[in-house]
């Protein structure tokens, strides 16, 4: 029998966009208590997706009411101009779109510099070459598993070959670049991911809905993972 037991840690990280925006401080405190690894943060400008969420001040509000790591995704147009700003108001970790930006290496070192971890995303009809130079300058691949700009969208099935073969290219290049997936995350989907080689899973309708706690979805995806 092949073990498919996942070789490092799998860290879930609710998406706020999903989240009661009304009761958002409650929500964050509630993934934390429930066991939350992160916070996703979306960022939409109404140009680079077909829709407009979140910025800078839903950033520090949220920064000063959890003391867990939050993870900005960037999916908006001239990535650059923002990145500071972002770090500056609480991001640990920001993931900009390949696809975004003319100078994505440059890019990467100024999160660095900024002080938070540099990840690079790719939409779903994204080819693997376009990450062939960035790779060893990345520490998280974001494989977008539905077109980005809606939630609650339904997860695409031939994302999964493309994180096994990303997984087998990083292991080669950067093997502690970490692959992150985001769409369609359910019981149903965490652990095929998990398997292809995901271990940062970003999950929003599937944590924050009206069927159970946000503690009680959290415990139902771990255990999707763990089941053998």
């Amino acid at each position: 029998m092949i073990d498919t037991t996942p070789t490092e840690p799998v860290r879930i990280g609710p998406s706020i966009l999903s989240a009661d925006f009304l009761r958002l401080g409650q929500e964050a405190a509630a993934a934390e208590r429930g066991g939350a690894d992160y916070l996703h943060f979306d960022v939409m400008d109404g140009r680079f997706v077909p829709n407009i969420s979140i910025g800078l001040p839903v950033l520090t509000a949220l920064r000063g009411g959890t003391s867990l790591p939050i993870d900005v995704h960037l999916m908006i147009v001239e990535p650059e101009r923002w990145v500071e700003p972002f770090v500056t108001a609480g991001a640990n970790s920001v993931t900009v779109h390949a696809e975004a930006t003319m100078h994505l290496h440059r890019l990467m070192r100024a999160i660095t510099d900024a002080g938070a971890e540099p990840g690079v995303a790719i939409n779903p009809a994204t080819p693997l070459t376009a990450l062939d130079e960035i790779l060893p300058f990345v520490q998280r691949v974001l494989v977008m598993t539905v077109n980005p700009g809606f939630g609650g969208q339904a997860f695409i099935p031939a994302m999964l070959d493309k994180v096994r073969r990303l997984r087998a290219t990083i292991d080669r290049v950067n093997p502690r670049c970490r692959i992150q997936v985001d769409g369609g995350i359910t019981i149903e989907t965490i652990r095929p991911v998990v398997d292809a080689g995901a271990s940062l899973i970003v999950a929003g309708s599937a944590i924050y809905n009206d069927r159970q706690s946000v503690a009680e979805a959290l415990g139902a995806l771990r255990s999707a993972v763990s089941v053998s």
